[in-house]
């Protein structure tokens, strides 16, 4: 039996991409601290910086 699917609010992701600005850590590190997928951050950054 499969999960629900999280969903993760603008504010959220918009938070986790900032930390992995301003600290320069990894996407994939900051998505484990989080508990979140890797794939749910690792397009975000791109995205913001446009």
């Amino acid at each position: 039996m499969s999960r629900p699917r999280r969903r993760f609010d603008v504010e959220f992701r918009d938070g986790a991409v900032r930390i992995v600005k301003e600290t320069g850590r990894p996407v994939a590190h900051v998505a484990r601290e989080l508990g979140v997928n890797e794939g749910t951050l690792g397009n975000r950054p791109s995205r913001m910086s446009r």
